[in-house]
């Protein structure tokens, strides 16, 4: 009984030790793949171990981070460290004439070699990483010059690529939004053209140490051909190069983003330029207004001033304020100085009606005082015409005075040295009188002039100054 549970014993004991074997194998297996098998009639060769494709190292390791001190740029003792750039701009998001600046948004890329992070690599012509590694070595310290605000994009990760290869070339590439102030020149507004650059720097090396430079010239600028502005017409992208001086710490290679933006004059021709140009020839409406139509024609100045005066002010709301005219502060003006013209020819036109008016009035009352009936101690009244004479009934009426015997016989004598004195006294009034209706008439006809001659000179002149402003600034 004893041999036979021994036996059974042992049975199981084997049973257990051929599991746990079989469970080994298959552990191996899966960590160290598949075994390859060898064909017939081939010999089965190693190949060298990749270590960019191992799992067992680290990329510090890979690349030996933590053997170098990465606080100093490659070669530190030696020549300038050669740093191409290139840039490809993604949009051109808005220009401010109120702060004189510009928003671009661009992928940044530098190009330079570094031998402390070469590495041995048979399959991978490089490595490509985030930004996590990028605090650990060496990179440019490239700023933008006369920035106002920037960021690099983080979402849904920080835009930072870094890719080594195994000769020790690093590419550094970034996505950026910098808004960066824009020196304007306003004296030809709205038809102007402006010139804006964006300017890339070394912040702590020299060019003893470091050599910024346009990787492929002119082709290191790309950008995008749906870039567009509501404002402006983008027409040139270019590139220049040349040193900048700093008295305290010396000579730095400067790079420069230069474009050209010329401004769509469309806009300003509808919310400027037309409104204007049709209250003036609205305020020349007045010219054809009756010069007794007070009201009519004084609502109708004011009304084309005070438009006049907020086309001004709206257009001086989204300009900075600068110390010169623009071309827009002349159109304005000169039509402002019309439209106030306007009025004031009016004015002048009331004013000389109703002086006129008043001549007229006195005029009448003279020549009424003067036709008065004079009786000259006659008890028969004799009226006296407007010409100083008499009737031929009142002339013929005197000879029965003469023989009255209450009057002397020196009275037809005084009565004819008074007949022949108001005759006289009666003449020169009425000279005086033609003349006086003379003056008047002039006067009535140079009032009628001032408005007809304003309705040839307003628009002419008008005409003219438009002529010589399209010329000068088209």
């Amino acid at each position: 009984m004893m041999p036979y549970f021994i036996q059974l014993l042992f049975f199981v004991l084997c049973l257990i030790l051929v599991g746990e074997c079989r469970k080994h194998a298959t552990r191996e297996k899966r960590w160290t793949g598949p075994v390859e098998t060898q064909k017939h009639g081939t010999s089965l060769s190693k190949k060298p171990p990749d270590n960019t494709k191992s799992r067992k190292i680290k990329t510090e390791a890979v690349l030996r981070v933590d053997d170098h001190d990465f606080t100093m740029r490659p070669a530190f003792g030696g020549p300038a460290i050669p740093v191409g750039v290139d840039v490809q701009v993604e949009s051109l998001d808005s220009i401010s004439e109120v702060d004189m600046d510009f928003t671009m948004t661009l992928y940044l890329r530098h190009y330079w070699k570094d031998e402390r992070l070469s590495f041995t690599s048979t399959t991978n012509k490089s490595m490509t990483f985030d930004g996590r590694l990028v605090k650990k070595i060496w990179v440019p310290d490239v700023f933008f010059v006369h920035s106002k605000r920037s960021f690099i994009h983080d979402t849904t990760t920080e835009n930072i690529m870094l890719r080594v290869f195994p000769d020790g070339h690093v590419l550094y590439s970034l996505r950026v939004t910098v808004t960066a102030a824009c020196n304007m020149d306003f004296s030809r507004f709205p038809l102007d053209s402006q010139t804006c650059s964006l300017e890339l720097e070394s912040y702590a090396y020299t060019d003893e140490d470091l050599m910024l430079y346009w990787k492929n010239g002119d082709e290191s600028l790309s950008t995008d051909e749906r870039i567009s502005l509501s404002q402006f017409l983008i027409q040139k992208f270019h590139t220049t190069s040349r040193l900048a001086f700093y008295s305290s710490t010396g000579w730095y290679n400067r790079l420069y983003i230069n474009f050209t933006l010329r401004r769509h004059i469309f806009f300003f021709l509808l919310q400027t330029y037309f409104p204007a140009t049709l209250m003036v020839m609205l305020s020349w409406v007045s010219f054809w207004i009756d010069r007794r139509a007070v009201p009519a024609r004084v609502s109708l100045g004011i009304t084309t001033v005070l438009t006049m005066s907020t086309i001004i002010t709206g257009v001086n709301a989204s300009m900075p304020r600068v110390s010169y005219i623009k071309a827009v502060d002349i159109y304005l003006w000169v039509s402002f100085v019309f439209v106030f013209l306007s009025v004031l020819e009016y004015a002048a036109v009331n004013y000389l009606t109703t002086v006129q008016e008043r001549r007229d009035r006195k005029l009448r009352e003279r020549m009424r005082e003067q036709s008065l009936p004079c009786t000259c101690g006659m008890s028969h009244t004799g009226t006296m015409m407007a010409d100083g004479t008499y009737s031929e009934a009142d002339t013929n009426s005197l000879a029965g005075y003469t023989e009255a015997p209450m009057v002397p016989e020196e009275e037809p004598e005084k009565q004819e040295h008074m007949v022949v004195h108001l005759s006289v006294s009666s003449e020169s009034t009425t000279a005086a009188n033609k003349k006086k209706g003379l003056r008047g008439l002039s006067i009535i006809q140079n009032t009628h002039a001032i408005d007809k001659y304003s309705r040839i000179i307003f628009p002419g002149a008008y005409i003219i100054f438009n002529l010589t402003y399209w010329s000068a600034y088209c």
